[in-house]
């Protein structure tokens, strides 16, 4: 029987042939509760009447949304999540080291063929490096803390091939984001997206990173790259036999197959205010812009940040321009500002943040009011996220937010 990627990485934790629409039990490789959801986690897990972990060992907290404390009852939550960690053992505790979805790769937890999930919709994003990751409620990681099981549905696969190399001014960012557009925001649902071609194996595991992130605005379970040599030289592994097999079948049968040449991609940009309300960046090019905000779980890392310091070197932001630059981990911050990336974007005039989520979810600082216009590299425009119900969002690359910084409108990186 041919298997699509996800199928294979959901039959091999459970011992069985599986196909869409299955109900399977897995067994849980890593979990991941963030500050949020720390507090009604565990009073859940109480509720539950648990006397234990399943293991702490496999069980990460990680403070990125509240961190610094923006309102009076953010600090409740560290207190909470420390206590529950001090009582049953729990080890893997980042206070202060960025956001989650970058940490569970970046710090060694998931790894190719793991199944892990996450108290956030982008915990999808671990299927940058070949796992099955995908985000749930409080409620079932109460149950998964206590058992380290939970059952799932395995989802069908949309296969998205991209074949071709890419303009320069065009990033992953701009490819997940015509993806979402062609697709809608529930095109996807309860699906996994499979990117495969030769575009995706020239891009960084930073870039599929941007898209396996995205994939959950399109609806889908979780977005999934086969897992190669640059894969395992990030996870820190070895590329073998077991890593090698983590590709689908050539005969794999597909919901859906979507084809791309990389050459017809443009800059896009997601206007206020849906996700899937994209268009090239020259139909909009010209429009005032208050604030740029580049960071995020999308697009807060390294590669990012020094995209669009090349672009911001030896010149200056737009006058009365805010530009809000936010790493999106403690490694990546100290990287930038070895290799001089942070210098170049604070002589260029921006703001540089403790690395953490800050103003993809509304905190840390820069929200704006009623008929101001931001261009973010982050992953949601919807109405209120980023100040009042009036905020103006243009989601867009690294490259498009930098270019647009400079000019103090909506433009485009020639």
């Amino acid at each position: 029987m041919a298997h699509t990627l996800i199928e294979k990485i959901i039959g091999n934790n459970v011992n069985k042939d599986v196909k869409p629409g299955n109900i399977v039990t897995v067994n849980v490789d890593w979990c991941m509760v963030d500050d949020i959801m720390a507090p009604f986690t565990i009073k859940k897990f109480e509720e539950m009447g648990f006397s234990k972990v399943w293991d702490p060992d496999k069980i990460v907290l990680i403070y990125d949304h509240f961190l610094p404390a923006t309102q009076t009852d953010d600090s409740r939550h560290f207190r909470e999540a420390d206590a529950f960690a001090d009582k049953y053992g729990i080890k893997n505790v980042h206070r202060t080291d960025g956001i989650c979805h970058q940490l569970m790769t970046e710090a060694g937890y998931v790894k190719p063929g793991d199944i892990a999930f996450g108290t956030d919709s982008h915990t999808v994003t671990y299927g940058c490096v070949g796992a099955f990751s995908t985000g749930i409620g409080y409620t079932e990681m109460a149950g998964i803390l206590g058992t380290g099981q939970l059952w799932i549905k395995v989802p069908e696969t949309i296969r998205v091939n991209i074949n071709g190399k890419l303009p320069d001014n065009v990033t992953s960012k701009d490819v997940i984001l015509r993806i979402i557009g062609d697709l809608t925001a529930s095109g996807a649902t309860y699906m996994a997206l499979e990117f495969s071609g030769d575009t995706i194996d020239a891009m960084s595991v930073s870039s599929r990173m941007t898209m396996a992130n995205m994939a959950v605005e399109a609806g889908a379970k979780c977005g999934v790259f086969a897992p190669d040599e640059k894969t395992c030289e990030y996870c820190g592994i070895a590329y073998d036999d077991k890593v090698k097999s983590l590709r689908p079948d050539p005969d794999a049968v597909y919901a859906k197959v979507m084809e791309y040449k990389a050459e017809e991609f443009v800059p896009v940009t997601a206007c206020p205010s849906l996700v899937d309300n994209i268009k090239p960046v020259s139909e909009v090019k010209g429009t005032k812009v208050d604030q740029v905000f580049l960071g995020s779980c999308t697009n807060g890392r390294l590669e990012d940040l020094q995209a669009a310091a090349e672009i911001l070197k030896g010149k200056h932001i737009a006058p009365y321009l805010k530009m809000i630059v936010t790493p999106a981990s403690r490694k990546i911050y100290l990287e930038a500002l070895k290799d001089g990336t942070l210098d170049i974007l604070s002589d260029a005039g921006a703001i540089i943040t403790t690395p953490g989520c800050g103003l993809c979810c509304g905190r840390g600082g820069g929200i704006l009011s009623d008929g101001e216009t931001v261009v973010a590299t982050n992953n949601r425009n919807f109405l209120g996220r980023m100040g009042t119900s009036k905020v103006n969002i243009y989601l867009a690359s690294p490259k498009t937010a930098a270019a647009t910084a400079l000019k103090g409108e909506i433009t485009e990186m020639e």
